[in-house]
């Protein structure tokens, strides 16, 4: 199942979209100009979401196993579920970007 969600990393990359780099623990702002682009920082940021999915997943299943306290397993999930709301609302307000940026008139 996660396996699919893989890709989306691998198509944001390709995408050339992304967040600075103190969005995501990375370094600060004045680091982000040494090179790291706009659509790998977005790729870090899926990659760390679908990690987060797989953890989840993981927990989940520990959890049905009885190997896994029901604590740890609603974190995990709760852990998850924030990440992949944050990267719905990204990509939501990069649509509304493009689609503000379409409708421009030249």
């Amino acid at each position: 199942m996660i396996a699919s969600v893989g890709l989306v990393g691998t198509n944001f990359a390709t995408g050339g979209t992304g967040l600075g780099k103190a969005a995501f623990g990375g370094a600060s702002e004045a680091d982000s100009s040494a090179g790291t682009s706009f659509g790998d920082l977005l790729a870090a940021a899926a990659g760390k979401t679908v990690d987060s999915l797989r953890n989840a997943e993981q927990a989940a299943v520990k959890g049905m196993q009885g190997g896994a306290d029901t604590r740890e397993v609603v974190d995990a999930v709760m852990s998850a579920e924030q990440s992949l709301q944050a990267a719905i609302a990204i990509r939501d307000k990069i649509v509304t970007a493009y689609l503000d940026i379409s409708r421009m008139a030249i």
